[in-house]
């Protein structure tokens, strides 16, 4: 494995901890860290997509 796919793994695993630990500190239950913590990187994963997408669009000068 190469320097930057180990960071990257190790960045998912940490931005994992740190959704679930602030979904058990908001709400207390175990279970909705764990659903919460889950959800919300997969759906950044998606909104990044369409955010280098649009940026891609403003820098080559054409709308989003």
């Amino acid at each position: 494995m190469t320097f930057k796919f180990n960071k990257t793994i190790s960045y998912g695993v940490m931005h994992l901890i740190v959704a679930m630990a602030v979904a058990y500190a908001v709400t207390g239950s175990l279970a909705a860290a764990f659903a919460i913590g889950l959800l919300e990187p997969a759906i950044q994963t998606v909104a990044y997509f369409f955010h280098e997408k649009a940026w891609g669009k403003i820098i080559s000068g054409t709308r989003p």
